[in-house]
């Protein structure tokens, strides 16, 4: 039988901090508007407490609560031009070009064999394609962003998007925030958590995302066969 009529098991991944370590390039550019507005830069733990509570899967709307509660207003359309012009400077330069990609090799050749591979993501669409074009291209199908949604995480909008589009046996959601968890159950798609041992917060976030509903809680997605096979 060939490969296309097979019905595979579906795994849609988020982006940042899942398929790719986003310390230098997201979070320091959260760290950098910030101070550009106020002053004061927040550290990692601080921007860390936020996504823990919830709400604040989008970086742009966090950078903004976060100048507001230093009691500074800055329109947030000037806020997401401050943090775009650092995050992706003059295409040589910006803090995008940091990232890391997490996958070793061969983990996604061996995933493809069985699966459907997908990204639903708080990314622009097309941010989303510059780093999956950059570390490993034409593997994700497909991949949902921020841009093709109307109601953002923790809403499951963009997961049940793909859930019902795409044919598929099993399905699982990997993700690394109390917003990509909630999605996951409101979306009735079971959730599979990433939480790095080098994190801020790293066990407050494993505690949070356990109580959230993950059938299982991994240092990062190198541990997913693994997860996966436990869990079928």
């Amino acid at each position: 039988m060939e490969k296309d009529l097979i019905v595979l098991d579906l795994i849609v991944f988020d982006m940042d901090g899942v398929l790719v370590e986003v310390g230098e390039s997201y979070r320091a550019t959260i760290q950098a508007t910030v101070k550009h507005f106020t002053g004061d830069e927040p550290s990692r733990a601080e921007i860390q407490d936020w996504k823990n509570r919830g709400g604040f899967n989008d970086d742009w709307k966090l950078s903004s609560h976060m100048i507001q509660a230093r009691g500074v207003e800055v329109p947030f359309e000037t806020v997401v031009e401050q943090f775009q012009s650092i995050f992706h400077g003059d295409g040589t330069n910006g803090l995008i070009l940091r990232e890391k990609w997490i996958a070793q090799d061969g983990l996604f050749t061996r995933l493809a064999a069985d699966h459907r591979l997908a990204v639903f993501t708080g990314r622009l669409r097309w941010e989303a394609h510059v780093t999956l074009n950059r570390f490993c291209p034409e593997t994700f199908d497909p991949v949902v962003g921020s841009d093709d949604v109307i109601h953002t995480k923790p809403n499951p909008e963009g997961l049940l998007r793909i859930r019902d589009s795409v044919a598929h046996g099993r399905c699982w959601y990997v993700g690394d925030t109390v917003d990509d968890a909630r999605a996951s159950s409101a979306a009735g798609v079971p959730f599979i958590g990433i939480a790095a041992p080098a994190s801020p917060r790293h066990d407050e976030l494993v505690d949070l995302l356990r109580r959230e509903g993950a059938v299982a809680v991994l240092d990062d997605i190198n541990q997913l066969e693994t997860a996966i096979a436990q869990n079928r």
